[in-house]
Order: structure tokens, then sequence, then C-alpha cells
């Protein structure tokens, strides 16, 4: 699930956690790609963060109904620069762990749902 947005990334990045937040999700996690690559290869890579966000009552859902189901969280949510846009990408659950997985698909759906709204509210 992607989203390309005119506004700059510092502007998309800051009112992320919020849009997030509005459908039940937290950051839990944020790996800045860019710090880490430039730390660990020495090399120059565009703006990059990975937030791993999760939603406390569809995690404990899914981990109800299978705990396999952990592999997959928390939802990564990627922000990147893509010259003067910015892209915001989501995973799709529906497309991951809920694939095979009757159990898991509601609640999959419901996740997917929930982050669909979350890009649309970026802009």
């Amino acid at each position: 699930m992607t989203r390309t947005l005119a506004s700059n990334y510092d502007t998309t990045l800051a009112k992320l956690p919020e849009a997030l937040k509005s459908e039940g999700f937290g950051v839990l996690t944020e790996v800045d790609v860019q710090a880490t690559l430039r730390a660990k290869l020495d090399v120059d890579f565009r703006r990059y963060k990975i937030l791993g966000a999760c939603n406390p009552g569809l995690a404990h859902k899914a981990l109800s109904a299978d705990l396999g189901a952990g592999i997959m969280m928390p939802c990564n949510v990627t922000v990147y620069e893509d010259g003067p846009r910015t892209v915001v990408t989501a995973i799709d659950p529906m497309e991951t762990f809920a694939a095979n997985d009757p159990k898991l698909r509601p609640i999959a759906d419901e996740v997917r749902a929930k982050l669909a709204r979350v890009l649309e509210r970026l802009g």
C-alpha cells in the first residue's frame, strides 16, 4: 500500500505518528536507514525511515488467533524521499500472513483498512 505525496519528507514524517494514532496505532520502533547505512557502510542514501507501528487491540486478537502472527509484527510503515515528493508505504497484511489463514483474514482486513485510512489522512 503506497501513497506518494507532494509534501516534503520532514512534514510527512511529522504528520505520520498522529495519523497512525487516529487509527489506534503507536510507533514502537523507528529505524533511520540513512543514518544506519552511513554508520555501517559509510555510504550516502536518501532519507528513509522505517516505523514499526502497533495497534495493541488488533495485535492481541491476531496473537490469540495464531501465535505465529507475531512474525509480522509490528506493521512496518516506510517514509522516504523521492525527489521533491515523499513516498509512504504500509505493509498489506492481506498479502502477507493472512493470505492463507482464515482465522487471521478478518483481523488482517481490519488492519489493512486502518492503514489505508492512515495513508489517506496524510494527504
